[in-house]
């Protein structure tokens, strides 16, 4: 049985929550989903410009793990901007 999810700390909530490219359909595009965790861990790293301890302390995890929550977003809008996806955020 796996371990269960720890709550981490998320100070920002997204109004918008849907980007697309321009010009192409919703309906003939595949979506790539972004948690909130992803998508705070790539705000205080980017926008803020905060040290990756300092991060992993906001967000109260480890900086192992907020090293691997910021990997995974780069590579989910890494994989939506090369391949032309949707980017979804989900709570």
């Amino acid at each position: 049985m796996p371990r269960p999810r720890l709550c981490r700390r998320i100070r920002f909530n997204p109004r918008i929550t849907y980007f697309k490219p321009q010009g192409a359909p919703m309906r003939f595009l595949e979506v790539i989903e972004l948690t909130t965790e992803e998508v705070e861990a790539l705000r205080l790293k980017n926008i803020k410009d905060l040290e990756q301890i300092e991060c992993a302390k906001l967000m109260k995890t480890s900086q192992s793990t907020f090293q691997r929550i910021l990997s995974t977003a780069y590579k989910k809008i890494t994989e939506a901007l090369i391949k032309g996806k949707a980017i979804k955020i989900i709570k």
